[in-house]
């Protein structure tokens, strides 16, 4: 009797064990097939954040750090350049369909900026020979736009409310922030006291009543094979010129010095074809090759 019920303990022992050892190698199998199966995470795969590209042509830019500024033709009496904000658009719509080939500089829109002023004497980065005319000012570089601002007209305005109309005759150099102007010293000094050395201004583009013909110049150098061709004294500023080639028109590059320039010596000479912002085109006969000399016309743009 004892016999068998030890016997029957040590069996049931016996299937204990194996029982335990059966689950053991269950449970560490069961832990390889875990580290062995990747993580699948439930967060999307979101591309990174990207910046909305700025408008072509729009006229909102960063702020740019103060720097120091000077003109090419003599120091300004200004100091630091200050961060242009973006222009407030009268009639966005109106600008684009009513000037088709304007630039950054549009007809119906008010830009701000801050204005600085320097010795200017009517000449400058546009090639305008010096003059009395002391209502001048020199475009800073990303609105003179390689030479499309020269000849413009702007109306200045300041906080106080007054505003004074000058030309654009210069290119202030890349210190210059987006919006500002340096005017001629005179011009600055009608807007504020010259010890204030920079102010905040709001400018636009004008249209003046009171300008006469336009003249055409031909550069130094010009001849039948190679030519460069100015306009001045235009009311609007001009956005294309293009010369006689056969029984058509050719387009002429523009440089930054304000010259229009035929490399192969096509059209010069001939009949010059003149095209404002506002796409008014306006032609010209007669205008010879006389370099560095200022041949009047009898044509000017409609006042806008």
């Amino acid at each position: 009797m004892d016999r068998r019920w030890l016997f029957l303990s040590a069996a049931v022992a016996l299937i204990v064990v194996s029982l335990g050892v059966v689950l053991l190698r269950d449970d560490e199998a069961d832990t390889r097939r875990a580290a062995d199966t990747p993580v699948v995470s439930t967060q999307a795969n979101v591309p990174p954040a990207t910046k909305s590209p700025s408008p072509s042509g729009s006229t909102t830019t960063a702020s740019p750090k103060p720097s120091a500024k000077t003109t090419p033709a003599s120091p300004s009496a200004s100091a630091t350049s200050a961060s242009a904000k973006p222009p407030t658009t009268d009639s966005p719509q109106a600008a684009s369909a009513g000037a088709p080939l304007a630039g950054r500089i549009r007809p119906n829109v008010t830009y701000r900026g801050i204005a600085t002023f320097y010795d200017a004497d009517g000449g400058g980065a546009c090639l305008y020979d010096p003059s009395g005319d002391v209502m001048t000012a020199a475009m800073n570089s990303t609105d003179y736009e390689t030479a499309k601002a020269c000849g413009a007209y702007v109306s200045v305005r300041a906080a106080n409310g007054t505003s004074i109309t000058v030309r654009i005759t210069n290119e202030c150099p890349g210190e210059c922030a987006p919006g500002q102007i340096d005017l001629s010293a005179e011009a600055f000094a009608k807007l504020a006291d010259p010890t204030a050395g920079r102010i905040a201004i709001t400018w636009k583009l004008v249209s003046p009543s009171t300008v006469g013909t336009m003249s055409v110049r031909y550069k130094t150098g010009s001849s039948q094979y190679w030519c460069g061709i100015q306009v001045i004294g235009h009311r609007n500023p001009v956005a294309r010129l293009e010369v006689r080639a056969g029984s058509g028109w050719r387009q002429l590059a523009r440089t930054d010095y304000n010259y229009f320039l035929s490399e192969d010596g096509t059209g010069c000479g001939g009949a010059i074809r003149i095209t404002d912002i506002f796409g008014e085109r306006l032609t010209v006969d007669g205008v010879a090759i006389r370099p560095d000399a200022v041949q009047s016309t009898r044509v000017q743009f409609a006042k806008r």
